[in-house]
């Protein structure tokens, strides 16, 4: 049985500057992924592997071509429909962990849910959940400047998830972090991805995590290759 696409960048051009001095990223990039995938993109720096991130999480509008989630053509789409499937559809990961410093673990992990309308008691339990899934939940009280990196990076994943979105968007999610830290937090990525039937696009530059995901594609001249 096929499963739902859930992510698909159709053609997608995206070019900086005017003129001469015009840099033209992506040239008719296309990739589909679908329901409980997970896809690697392992490219050099400069090749537009932010643009693809930021178009397919909708930070960027492409030139032409376009970017469907879950079916919807979203370049045409108004700023504040855009921003709305932001915050429902998509979750976002980084190198860093980007938390508010003066809220504790679970507090960064309420404030998306209570953004959406998400009330306050269920915005709670939904953290403390998902801080235990990630085997932080003793430090759900802890501000960021308390936690090791690599527990700053679970809530930041749990974050990434607290609105249950069907997409998650990660650029070098373990690349701030020592080797042996590196592969904990991302197999609790993983563990989180396959359990909650996300699909996952992550931009790596580190070859044995990739080898772990379903598949590894890779940008060359605007393009978008398999590996």
């Amino acid at each position: 049985m096929s499963r739902q696409t859930v992510l698909n960048i159709e053609n997608l051009e995206r070019t900086y500057g005017q003129g001469k001095h015009a840099l033209t990223v992506l040239k008719g990039a296309n990739l589909t992924i679908s329901a409980g995938e997970m896809v690697a993109l392992v490219a050099p720096s400069g090749t537009g592997k932010s643009t693809l991130l930021h178009s397919a999480g909708l930070l960027e509008r492409p030139d032409s071509g376009d970017v469907y989630i879950n079916g919807v053509a979203t370049r045409g789409l108004e700023d504040s429909r855009r921003t709305e499937m932001r915050r429902i559809k998509i979750g976002f990961v980084y190198q860093f962990h980007h938390l508010l410093p003066e809220f504790s673990a679970e507090e960064n992990l309420m404030i998306p849910q209570l953004v959406r309308g998400t009330d306050r008691d269920t915005a709670r339990s939904r953290a403390r959940e998902l801080l235990e899934y990630m085997k932080i939940g003793k430090r759900a009280t802890h501000r960021p400047s308390e936690l090791s990196g690599g527990e700053q990076q679970r809530v930041a994943i749990a974050r990434a998830v607290a609105n249950g979105p069907n997409l998650l968007l990660a650029d070098e999610p373990t690349g701030n972090l020592d080797p042996e830290t590196s592969d904990h937090v991302f197999h609790a990525l993983e563990s989180l991805v396959r359990t909650a039937g996300l699909s996952a696009l992550i931009a790596t530059h580190n070859h044995a995590l990739a080898e772990k995901m379903d598949r590894i594609v890779t940008l060359e001249g605007g393009q978008v290759r398999e590996l």
